[in-house]
Parts: C-alpha cells; structure tokens; sequence
C-alpha cells in the first residue's frame, strides 16, 4: 500500500496530551514529515484564541481547519481565509428552539473573534473579556459555533435534547460532556478537511487521520486510512481502521513514524 499524502490530526485527547502539551517527540515527528513535504493539517474543534502556541508545529502547507471546520485558518499569513458561521437570525431561532428542550441550559456563541456568552453559561476556561449578556444582544457576527451548556444535566440526556431540536437546520456535536458544539448546515470537520485536501491536489483515500471524540467521525470515516487513539471514546474506537497508542504515549507520533519510515 502507497504511503498517505497527507495527515490529518485533531488536537486536545489526540496529539495533545493530557497535560495539554505536545511532546518534543511528536514535535520531531511533525518537523521531519514536513521537511519530507508531507502536510500535517491540524483539524480541531478548538477556537482561533488557542492555537497561537500551535502555530508554530504547522508545516509550509500553512493551513488548519478550526472550531469543527467552520474556519479554514492560514497560518503562514495569520488570517482567517474562510468562514462559515450560523447568522444572527438563524441562531437566534436555534437558541429559542433548544431552550424549549432544553431549559436549564446556558449558551455562548464563538466567533472569530472570540466567546460571547449569555447568563447562564459557565465559562470554564475564563475568556478574558468575554462579553456577557442577552444573545440577542451580542450577536453581532457569525457564530462558528453555538455552545449548549448544562452541567447539571445528564450528558446522553443534554445532547439527545439538542440533537433532536436542532435536526437538520445545524450540526450538533461534542467533543466534552455537558457541551453541544453546533456549526453552520453542513460544516464538519471532514467537509473542511476535503476542500483542503482537493487545493492540495490530494485524493480522500491518500489521506490519514487521527481523533478521539465524535465531533472526529466524519473525519475519520472519509480518510482513506483512519486511527483512534487508546484512549478515544467507543464510538471512534469502533469506527476507526485502527488503533493508535494513547495520546499520552505519542500514539499519533509513533504510527507515523512507522508508516512513513521516519527512522529510515
């Protein structure tokens, strides 16, 4: 079997560590596929505002697919170059739906420019000056994604609620419990990535990639060659090709240097 042409790796549980560091190892790894002209395209449900210290791991190819796929990010000029978000009104009417089946729960949008949240909502990571208030009120810009929160709530029961609100008008998935990520109709990770791979003239089957969470699954399902890391959530597990060490152990690091023969 002809090697991949192009590798694609969701972040935080997959190349990330648990300590939210990239080891030196997966930093070699990374380093030696570019310099052989391999692209490593990050693919992350992460916004924008936590990628600057990634940055610097992305090859010449200088692409990243962000926040689920709504951004396609060019890092070698650090600007956004695409952007599909959920306009005001739509996502108003989103937030009125899912509050109906779902009320207990706070919401935030993410922007390109950052988090906006409503009372309700629990910022974990503490956003510095993060607006908050009415969405009606804050919602300015498209949202590259819709964050349903409920940390009291069930977490099969939070999304079974949000899902089944939201049907086909949006995307609903999750990487976390207690959080509901929504993009724009039809933005996914692997709607993205496929646009990326075609601009690069490279063919879904040459494609490898790595994830741990179901917001990972289109991607993994359209890659030729797919891996969930040891410690992925069993749906990944069951639908990945194969199954790389942990993300603790330099799972995504150590299969690709064996397929690609980085000790060679």
């Amino acid at each position: 079997m002809s090697r991949p042409r192009l590798v694609a790796t969701d972040l935080d549980g997959t190349l990330v560590r648990s300590d939210e560091s990239v080891s030196p190892e997966s930093a070699r790894v990374l380093a030696e596929l570019d310099r052989r002209g391999i692209p490593v395209v990050f693919v992350t449900a992460r916004p924008l505002r936590w990628m600057e210290e990634l940055w610097s791991m992305v090859g010449a190819h200088g692409l990243a697919v962000v926040s689920n796929g709504a951004i396609l990010y060019d890092v070698t000029r650090r600007e956004v170059r695409e952007v599909v978000g959920i306009e005001r009104e739509a996502g108003l009417r989103l937030v009125e739906t899912i509050a109906r089946a779902v009320p207990a729960a706070g919401f935030a949008i993410e922007c390109v420019d950052g988090l906006r949240q409503d009372e309700r909502f629990v910022d974990l990571h503490r956003a510095s000056g993060a607006p908050r208030g009415a969405l009606a009120d804050l919602w300015d810009a498209p949202a590259v994604k819709l964050l349903v929160q409920d940390l009291d709530a069930d977490p099969h029961e939070l999304r079974a609620g949000v899902v089944e609100a939201v049907g086909e008008a949006a995307v609903a998935t999750w990487s976390v419990d207690h959080l509901v990520e929504i993009s724009a109709p039809g933005i996914t990770k692997a709607a993205t990535l496929a646009r990326v791979a075609a601009e690069l003239g490279v063919e879904a089957a040459d494609v490898i990639a790595f994830g741990d969470m179901p917001n990972d699954l289109p991607m993994l399902d359209w890659a030729g060659t797919s891996y969930a890391v040891a410690n992925a959530h069993p749906d990944v597990l069951a639908l990945a090709d194969h199954v790389a060490p942990a993300n603790d152990d330099d799972g995504v690091a150590r299969v690709l240097a064996e397929v690609f023969a980085l000790g060679e």
